[in-house]
C-alpha cells in the first residue's frame, strides 16, 4: 500500500524522503513534477498517471471561497489516490495585494501599500493574504513584484514598491515573511530588470552588472536572505543578450551559487516558448528546453509545451543529463514536502469562508488605504473639509472604485461617492456629476454583438460571421474547417480552437456583414495577442499583421449607418503562447454636456471633489503621462467655476500636472485603495484621519525628464536641466504632506569612527509641534563622500513611520551596519572603503532637516 511507503513518513528527514520518492520515479513522472497545467484537470479528466507538479486553475479563481476550498480538495484527491506515486499538487494563484479570487479580501495595490512606508503593516496585510490563500487550498502566490520602477511610463509601476532598492528591500521582505509564515510560498518576480528601453514591459536589458547589482538586485537578495521564500520567477526579457529564463548567470550563478537561493525557479508564462519565437536564441523547443533546464529553470508555467515532449526526447537523446532533470525535480519536491501537503494536502471549506473578507480583514483594508494616501497640495489648508458644507463629488473615479491590476472581485467595495456618504450628516448636500471618462482600452469596449453581423449569403434570421480556420499562420490552402461563430470574441488561453487547430502557429478568416442598429461615429478595435487586420467594404482600416501588436493600432473610427450593411473582412494570426482575438466597438458620444453638468454641480457646492486616474498595467505602457481624455479639461472647467477644488488620484504611477497644478489647491494621490478605499479618502478629506503617506516614487513634471529618480549619481557636468524643463521633480520620493507639522532635533551618532564589522546608531528627536494628531516617516538618507567610484548623492539606509499626539517627542533610532556602508568597487569586489560618510535625515529625499557626519576606518 501506498501510505507504508518511506517516503510517506513524516517522521523522516525531509532530504531522506526527497531521495526515498526520486529513486521510484520514472524519467515521465520525474518530468511531469516539473510540469504545470493550466486546464480543469478534474473536470476535463487529464490528471495522468504520471501526476503533475503544478496547477493553476482560472475555475477556482472564480469560485466562492467555500467553493474554492472544495474544488481544490477534489484535484487534490485525483492527485493523491489515482497517480502511481500520489504526489500531491501544488496550486498557485496572484496575491499581489490580495488573493486573484473570488471573495478575497482587496488592499490597496502593492505602490499604495510602499507608500505607508510600513514595513509592519506591511507584514500584518501579507499574513491575510497568507491566511486567505491557504485556505482555499492554494499554496503558491506569484507575488511580490521586486522589480525596480525607474520609469514612470511602465505599465506595471502599480505592482511594485517603487523607484528604491532598500524601501522595496524592506517591504518584500515583509510581505514575504507574512505570506511564508502562514504556510503560501511567494514567488518574487520578475528575476531581472523586467523594463526595458523606453519604460517598455519585457524589452531586453542593456545594464551593467554594476547597475543590476547596485539598484535591481538587492531587493531579490534581501528575499533569499532574509524571508527564505521557497520560490521566484524569471522574467520574460533578456539581459546582455541572454533570455532571463535561460540564464545561467542569473539563475545558478547568482540566484543560487553566491546569494544561497534553496528554493525552485518558475518560468513566467510561456517564457520558455518566447526563447524560440521572441528572442530567437533557440531554433527549436528541444533546444530551448536544454538551455532552460541546464541554465536551472525548474518548472514551465502556465501550461506543458517546451517541458513537454521537447524536454523528454531531449533526455532520452542524451542531450540533457537525467541528473539534470533530478536536481531540478528534488527543488519542487522539497517544497512540497515543507509545506506538509504530503500529510494534509485537504483544506476545510467552512474556515475558507469564514476568512475570506472577514470583518477584521477589511478593518486592515481600511487601515491599509488610509495608511497609503499621500497628500501632495494642500494651499491655504483647505483641508480637511468642513462636514457641514455642500459637496459636488465629480469625475471618473468618483462612484467607480478601481483596484488595479491583479485584483480580486466579488467583494463589497466602497466608491469615493459612498465614502463621503458614509462620512457627512445627512443634511449635507452631495451631489455627482461624472463629467467624463476615462477613455477605454480597446480591450474594454464591447464586442460586437451578434445581431449586429450577418454571414455571407445569410439565410433569413441567421447571424454571426462565416469563419474559417487553417492550420498555418498565412491563411494559406484550403480551411481545415469552416463554421458560423455569431462574434469574433475569443479568448483561446493556450489551448486549441478546435480539435482539428494546433494550440499555436494557425489563422482564421472571418467574412460577413456589419449592420449597425444606431448611426454614428464607432470607436472600433481588433484587440489581439498576434496578427490583425480588419477590411471594411474591401478597404484596410487596421491593419497590424505583426506579433504582439500595439493597442493603439488596433483602433479607428468611422461613421456607420443604420440599416445599412457592411461588408467586413476580419483576419487573425496565432504564432504561439496565449491567444485571443476580438472584434469590438462603442458608439462614440460628445463629452461636453457631461462636463457640464458637472459645472453646474460645482456651482451649486461649497467645495468640489474631482476623482480622475489613468490607464495602465500590464501591456499597458503609457507614453504620455497625463491624464488621458477629457479629465484634464473637467478638473480646468471646475476651477474655472471659483469653486475650491480638491482633485483625488486614483492611479497607480506618477502624472504630469502642468496644465492644471497651479489651479487647484489641494491634491490627494490615493492610488489604488482597495475595497475600503472611498472610507479611507472620506477620512482624510474631512480630517477623520490625517495623512502621513510618502510617495514611493518620483513624480516628473514632464515625460522628458523619464526616468527621473532621487539617488542619481553625480553629473559629468553637474547640469540636471532641460532647455525647455527643470530637472528637478515636480514631487520628490519620500514627499507627503499632513494636517500637522514635525520637527526634527539632536541627531545623534553612536561613535564618530567606526570600524569595519561595528555598527553604528543614528538617533533624532521627532516633534509633533501642531495640533493634530498625525504619522511622520522619518528618513535616513546616507552619502559616502569620497570614495573610488561614483556614488549615488543619497541612498535611504533607513526609515520609520511613527504616530504623534500633538507636542509629543519621540526618539527614533537607527543601526547602520558595514554592509550598509559597503560598495562594490573597480573590481567589482563589495568592500568597505576608510572615508566620510554624510548622514542626512529628512521628511522627504529633498527635505532635509539634519545633517552629520561619521568616519569609516580600517
Amino acid at each position: 500500500m501506498k501510505k507504508d511507503l518511506p517516503y510517506l513518513d513524516p517522521a523522516l528527514p525531509i532530504e531522506q524522503r526527497i531521495e526515498e520518492l526520486l529513486n521510484r520515479m520514472t524519467l515521465a513522472e520525474k518530468i511531469a513534477q516539473l510540469h504545470c497545467e493550466l486546464q480543469d484537470v478534474e473536470e476535463k479528466n487529464i490528471l495522468a498517471e504520471n501526476g503533475i507538479g503544478e496547477l493553476v486553475n482560472p475555475v477556482i479563481r472564480r469560485l466562492h471561497p467555500a467553493e474554492a476550498a472544495e474544488k481544490a480538495n477534489r484535484i487534490q484527491k485525483l492527485a493523491v489516490e489515482k497517480t502511481r506515486l500520489g504526489i500531491p499538487i501544488i496550486i498557485h494563484d496572484e496575491g499581489l495585494h490580495g488573493l486573484f479570487g473570488n471573495g478575497a479580501t482587496s488592499f490597496p495595490q502593492a505602490i499604495g501599500l510602499a507608500a505607508t512606508w510600513d514595513t509592519e503593516l506591511m507584514e500584518k496585510v501579507a499574513t491575510v493574504i497568507g491566511k486567505e490563500t491557504k485556505s482555499r487550498g492554494i499554496r503558491q502566490v506569484l507575488s511580490p513584484v521586486l522589480n525596480i520602477a525607474r520609469d514612470a511610463r511602465w505599465g506595471r509601476v502599480e505592482e511594485t514598491y517603487g523607484e528604491d532598492p532598500y524601501l522595496t528591500s524592506r517591504m518584500g521582505v515583509a510581505f514575504c515573511k507574512g505570506v511564508e509564515g502562514e504556510g503560501v510560498i511567494t514567488t518574487p518576480k520578475h528575476f531581472a530588470a523586467n523594463v526595458g528601453d523606453g519604460g517598455r514591459d519585457s524589452d531586453p536589458i542593456h545594464f551593467s552588472e554594476r547597475l543590476l547589482r547596485e539598484v535591481y538586485f538587492p531587493a531579490f537578495k534581501a528575499w533569499v536572505q532574509e524571508a527564505g521564500s521557497g520560490s521566484v520567477m524569471g522574467a520574460y526579457n533578456s539581459v546582455d543578450g541572454t533570455p532571463c529564463c535561460a540564464n545561467r548567470w542569473l539563475l545558478t550563478d547568482v540566484l543560487r551559487k553566491q546569494w544561497g537561493f534553496k528554493g525552485f525557479v518558475v518560468a513566467d508564462y510561456d517564457a520558455l516558448g518566447q526563447i524560440v519565437y521572441h528572442h530567437y536564441t533557440a531554433a527549436t523547443k528541444k533546444e530551448a528546453a536544454k538551455q532552460a533546464i541546464e541554465a536551472g529553470m525548474d518548472m514551465e508555467f502556465p501550461r506543458i509545451d517546451v517541458y513537454g515532449s521537447p524536454l523528454i526526447e531531449a533526455v532520452k537523446e542524451g542531450l540533457i543529463s537525467e541528473s539534470t532533470i533530478d536536481e531540478a525535480v528534488r527543488r519542487v519536491l522539497r517544497a512540497k514536502f515543507r509545506l506538509g501537503l504530503f500529510e494534509n494536502p485537504y483544506v476545510k471549506p467552512e474556515l475558507a469562508q469564514k476568512l475570506n473578507d472577514a470583518p477584521e480583514h477589511r478593518a486592515l483594508a481600511l487601515q491599509a488605504a488610509r495608511e497609503a494616501i499621500v497628500l501632495l497640495k494642500n494651499e491655504n489648508n483647505l483641508l480637511p473639509l468642513d462636514k457641514n458644507k455642500s459637496v459636488a463629488v465629480i469625475g471618473p473615479c468618483a462612484n467607480a472604485m478601481r483596484l488595479g491590476g491583479y485584483s480580486g472581485y466579488g467583494i463589497k467595495v466602497v466608491t469615493l461617492l459612498e465614502g463621503i456618504k458614509n462620512r457627512v450628516p445627512a443634511t449635507t448636500k452631495v451631489t455627482y456629476a461624472q463629467g467624463c471618462a476615462i477613455p477605454k482600452h480597446p480591450m474594454d469596449l464591447s464586442p460586437v454583438p451578434a445581431e449586429n453581423l450577418l454571414p455571407p449569403d445569410a439565410k433569413a434570421g441567421e447571424r454571426g460571421v462565416k469563419g474559417e480556420y487553417f492550420n498555418n499562420m498565412a491563411l494559406a490552402g484550403a480551411p481545415v474547417f469552416t463554421r458560423i461563430d455569431a462574434q469574433i470574441n475569443f479568448d483561446f488561453a493556450y489551448e486549441s480552437p478546435d480539435p482539428r487547430i494546433s494550440d499555436d502557429h494557425f489563422s482564421i478568416r472571418w467574412t460577413g456583414k456589419l449592420a449597425p442598429s444606431v448611426s454614428g461615429v464607432y470607436r472600433m478595435a481588433t484587440p489581439a495577442n498576434d496578427g490583425v487586420r480588419l477590411f471594411i467594404d474591401g478597404r484596410p482600416v487596421i491593419d497590424c499583421w505583426y506579433d504582439n501588436p500595439a493597442f493603439p493600432d488596433c483602433v479607428m473610427t468611422m461613421e456607420l449607418e443604420a440599416g445599412r450593411q457592411y461588408d467586413i473582412r476580419l483576419e487573425f494570426y496565432e504564432n504561439m503562447g496565449y491567444a485571443f482575438v476580438q472584434l469590438k466597438w462603442e458608439l462614440m458620444h460628445d463629452a461636453t454636456p457631461d462636463i457640464r453638468v458637472a459645472v453646474e454641480a460645482a456651482k451649486r457646492s461649497d467645495v468640489a471633489i474631482v476623482a480622475v486616474g489613468v490607464l495602465e498595467g500590464e501591456g499597458r505602457d503609457r507614453g504620455c503621462l497625463d491624464l488621458p481624455g477629457s479629465q484634464e479639461e473637467l478638473i480646468k472647467a471646475v476651477t474655472g467655476t471659483g469653486t475650491p477644488t480638491i482633485v483625488v488620484l486614483m492611479a497607480g504611477s506618477p502624472v504630469t500636472m502642468n496644465k492644471w497644478i497651479d489651479k487647484v489647491p489641494a491634491i490627494i494621490e490615493a492610488w489604488y485603495p482597495g475595497e475600503e478605499g472611498g472610507n479611507a479618502i472620506a477620512d482624510v478629506l474631512f480630517g477623520d484621519y490625517n495623512p502621513g503617506g510618502k510617495l514611493p516614487i518620483t513624480f516628473p513634471k514632464d515625460v522628458g525628464q523619464v526616468p527621473i529618480y532621487y539617488n542619481r549619481k553625480p553629473t559629468g557636468r553637474g547640469l540636471i536641466h532641460y532647455t525647455d524643463v527643470s530637472g528637478r521633480p515636480l514631487f520628490p520620493f519620500g514627499y507627503g504632506l499632513s494636517y500637522t507639522t514635525f520637527e526634527d532635533s539632536n541627531l545623534k551618532i553612536s561613535s564618530r569612527q567606526v570600524k569595519s564589522g561595528e555598527k553604528v546608531q543614528i538617533s533624532v528627536d521627532v516633534q509633533n509641534i501642531g495640533d493634530r494628531e498625525g504619522d511622520e516617516v522619518v528618513q535616513l538618507y546616507v552619502r559616502d563622500v569620497v570614495a573610488s567610484v561614483a556614488r549615488p548623492l543619497k541612498e535611504l539606509k533607513g526609515l520609520k513611520r511613527i504616530t504623534l499626539k500633538p507636542k509629543e517627542k519621540k526618539t527614533v533610532v537607527f543601526e547602520l551596519t558595514s554592509q550598509d556602508l559597503a560598495f562594490l568597487d573597480r573590481a567589482m569586489k563589495m568592500v568597505g572603503e576608510p572615508g566620510s560618510f554624510e548622514v542626512m535625515i529628512g521628511s522627504s529625499s529633498e527635505d532635509i532637516r539634519l545633517r552629520s557626519s561619521f568616519e569609516y576606518v580600517e
